[in-house]
């Protein structure tokens, strides 16, 4: 440290400040603070003290420190800073220790991670929180215990303004309020992030219980018609910003979403994310304005990806993907993108509409006529189509999703340009695919032609650590029995390897595979 010292004085202050917010907070507070004189005086900038975060952050999950980093921040380092604290991010076992171990006259916000407690908390002082339940590995949460939770949440929290309760959307945070509906009112909540179970869990948040709600953030599960007793229909004047997100097919959007968004008189923000399952066409710029635009005057910003399933006859006949993007033609403030599949075999036709850029986390269903574009918030991708993927197309992928961790090809049909692949690949012309990202890739559900090219080292050079799921069969015929040399290189480098209905001699596999994890045999 004395030596890490020396080298950082030698920078001006706005280097060593931009060096140190790469690192995570609590490392720069527990490693510089009492060093000398200067460096003390710039960890102690508020830009590493108003938020802190006293967990690791790593997968998705929050981890705690280490015990000795505890004990330095409860006996000497919050009691420097802790008037400098406006929000404590904590985990379960460090909490009670954290919050003894001074007072913070200035925070206003807490984010709570793990098993929840509301012991030692100045109840009116917290206005924001955030709650991110983890799942213990011995005990699968209930929306129970979720909506127990939510509800002692509004007792205990009498200022309460902003709460995002689940920020993680894993499947155990929903909540679903089954009758009898609980108890919660408040006359101070703004802004509410939260993820349900139904949409009746959606109408029962809108009631009037928190009638001075402007800004409200919903993930649903499935969005499917019941009979409610909910008081459905009052309009929700207050409602300022609202988006709406479900990863599950719905066939009531005309139904019951639209008439919903229509209560929004003076929404100004919207963002919808969803799959609808739909009999009466395509989704369109014409629709979105006919159905949702023209009944809110004061909307300023749409955002939107809507996936749609089609199963009208083959005699109908559908607008092309020209058709669907010149709809949106008068959309001025944003650039919108359409895509239009025909798939004759599963006799169904999928239109995708978005506007870009793009900031989901997946994109899912990428067939021959996508459009490209730089998606560098997109961390999972699936492909489909009834027509094959080429080499090219997978170059495309590369340049479009630079982040990509997850890939899932689905595609029965044979490549029709491998002879040429192979004559490019044997001069030395044929461009190598790299996903440097990638940790998970499942071809389960590809042809063997796919297996092969991101097998063969002179196709595709595959990154370290990588899971592999794919079918045995399959792997046995590209790799040759387990002894082909220009698929060795890249099958060296998995992680794991899942053997889809594996059968026979595990000896062979494990030689060619010696430092992988290998599952799917019977006798594993």
């Amino acid at each position: 440290m004395e030596h890490l010292s020396i080298q950082l004085n030698d920078l001006p202050d706005e280097i060593i400040i931009f060096i140190l917010r790469k690192l995570y907070d609590a490392e720069v507070l527990y490693s510089l603070i009492g060093v000398n004189k200067r460096l003390s005086t710039i960890t102690n900038d508020s830009i590493f003290t108003s938020h802190l975060t006293l967990t690791y952050f790593s997968d998705d999950f929050h981890y705690p420190l280490p015990d000795p980093m505890v004990d330095r921040f409860c006996s000497k380092i919050l009691h420097e800073i802790h008037h400098k604290i406006k929000w404590l991010n904590l985990e379960s076992t460090s909490i009670q220790r954290i919050l003894r171990a001074t007072n913070y006259p200035n925070l206003y916000g807490l984010g709570l991670y793990d098993d929840i407690t509301f012991t030692c908390i100045v109840k009116s002082q917290i206005s924001s929180l955030v709650i991110d339940i983890s799942r213990d590995k011995k005990q699968i949460l209930s929306t129970d215990i979720n909506k127990t939770v939510f509800t002692h949440i509004f007792t205990m929290f009498n200022n309460l303004q902003y709460l995002n309760f689940g920020p993680s959307s894993i499947w155990y945070q929903r909540i679903s309020f089954d009758m009898p509906f609980p108890t919660i009112t408040s006359l101070n909540l703004l802004e509410l992030h939260i993820c349900v179970d139904y949409f009746n869990d959606l109408l029962y948040l809108l009631d009037g219980r928190f009638n001075q709600l402007h800004t409200l953030d919903v993930n649903i599960y499935h969005i499917k018609y019941t009979h409610s007793t909910i008081n459905s229909g009052e309009k929700l004047a207050n409602l300022k910003c609202f988006s709406l997100y479900s990863d599950m097919r719905t066939l009531v959007y005309d139904e019951l979403i639209l008439p919903f968004l229509h209560r929004m008189l003076n929404l100004e923000k919207l963002d919808l994310h969803l799959k609808v399952d739909r009999h009466k066409g395509f989704i369109n710029g014409n629709d979105l304005k006919e159905n949702i635009i023209n009944y809110m005057p004061r909307l300023n910003k749409f955002t939107f990806n809507i996936r749609l399933f089609n199963h009208i006859s083959n005699k109908i006949i559908l607008p092309s993907n020209e058709d669907i993007q010149y709809t949106f033609k008068d959309f001025k403030d944003i650039q919108v993108i359409s895509c239009v599949d025909f798939f004759q075999e599963e006799k169904f036709r999928y239109c995708r509409i978005y506007s870009y850029p793009y900031k989901m986390k997946y994109y899912d269903n990428i067939s021959n006529n996508f459009p490209g574009g730089l998606f560098k918030y997109v961390h999972k991708v699936s492909l489909y189509d009834e027509y094959p993927f080429e080499h090219e197309f997978f170059l495309r992928i590369e340049k479009s999703f630079p982040f990509m961790k997850e890939l899932t090809v689905i595609n029965a049909k044979p490549q029709k340009n491998k002879l040429y692949r192979k004559s490019m690949s044997d001069n030395k012309d044929l461009s190598i695919i790299k996903y440097p990202h990638l940790t998970d890739l499942n071809l389960i559900q590809a042809h063997d032609d796919y297996v092969e090219q991101f097998l063969v080292d002179t196709e595709m050079s595959l990154p370290n650590h990588l899971h592999l799921t794919v079918n045995y069969q399959a792997m046995k015929m590209v790799t040759e029995n387990f002894t082909r040399n220009t698929t060795r290189i890249n099958c060296t480098k998995l992680r794991s390897l899942h053997l889809w209905r594996a059968c026979g001699d595990t000896k062979h596999v494990k030689d060619y595979f010696p430092h992988t994890h290998i599952f799917g045999f019977v006798n594993d």
